[in-house]
C-alpha cells in the first residue's frame, strides 16, 4: 500500500523531520502539508497549502480528499498558558481538524504526536499531561481505520534540517551517552520511519512510548 499523507507542523522540528522521511521513503507516494505560514521546501512528492484556522477546514476540504494517513506534529509548548487556551490550541484545534479528516477520509490512520509522560488517566497534577492525555483518548474514539499516539522524548537531530531546536542542538553531542538511557532517546529519523510503518504493517499498542517507537522503526 502506498502512503498519501497529509502533514502539519513542518515548520516545527518534529514535522518537519517527519516530512523529510516521507519524502525519501519509497512507500510515500504524496504528501500534503497544512501550514500557516510557507515551508520553503519543494520536492516532487510535496504539495502545500496555507491554511490559518484549522478549527475550520471548510474552505480546503476538496483538496484533502483521498488521502490515507495524517502525521499529525503540530504542537505548541504549555509554557506561560493556562489550561483553558492550552485546550483551545491542543484538544480543540487537534480534534477538530480530526473530525474534518475522519468524516473525507475514513480509511485513514491517524498518528498524534503527543510527548513522553503524558497522561492516559486526565487525572493526573500535570496540566499539558492531562490535556494530551484527553486529546490522545478522544482521537482514539474517533472511526479512523488506526489512530495511534506517539510519545517521544529526546530526539537526536536530523542533520540538515532547518527546524531544529536549540535545546536538541545542544544536546546532540551527548547523543553516545544519551543512549544509554533507551526509554527517553530515539533520532527524530527514527521518529518519522515509525510513522510510516504505523501505516504499512501496522503496530499492536495504540500508544507507542519511546521504545516502541524504536521497535516499528527498525521492524
Amino acid at each position: 500500500m502506498k502512503i498519501k499523507a497529509i502533514i502539519t507542523g513542518t515548520t516545527g522540528m518534529v514535522g518537519e523531520g517527519v516530512m523529510h522521511e516521507c519524502l525519501l521513503s519509497p512507500e510515500v507516494e504524496q504528501v500534503l502539508v497544512i501550514n500557516r505560514k510557507p515551508g520553503g521546501v519543494t520536492h516532487p512528492k510535496l504539495k502545500e497549502i496555507i491554511h490559518a484556522n484549522f478549527h475550520d477546514l471548510s474552505a480546503i476540504e476538496d483538496q484533502l480528499k483521498g488521502y490515507n494517513a495524517c502525521f499529525f506534529c503540530a504542537g505548541v509548548s504549555s509554557v506561560g498558558m493556562n489550561e483553558a487556551d492550552y485546550t483551545k490550541v491542543t484538544y480543540d484545534l487537534t480534534l477538530d481538524f480530526a473530525k474534518t479528516l475522519v468524516r473525507i477520509n475514513p480509511g485513514m490512520t491517524f498518528n498524534y504526536v503527543s510527548g513522553a509522560s503524558t497522561d492516559g488517566s486526565e487525572k493526573g497534577n500535570v496540566m499539558w499531561a492531562r490535556v494530551k492525555g484527553k486529546t490522545e483518548n478522544d482521537l482514539m474514539k474517533l472511526p479512523f481505520k488506526k489512530v495511534y499516539a506517539f510519545r517521544p522524548a529526546y530526539m537526536h537531530p536530523t542533520p540538515g534540517l532547518k527546524n531544529t531546536l536549540k535545546l536538541a542542538k545542544a544536546f546532540a553531542w551527548l547523543y553516545p551517552l544519551l543512549k544509554l538511557f533507551p526509554k527517553y532517546v530515539s533520532t527524530l529519523s527514527q521518529v518519522g520511519v515509525a510513522m510510516i510503518k504505523s501505516v504499512t504493517i501496522g503496530y499492536p499498542k495504540q500508544v507507542l512510548e519511546v521504545t516502541d517507537i524504536v521497535a516499528l522503526s527498525k521492524m
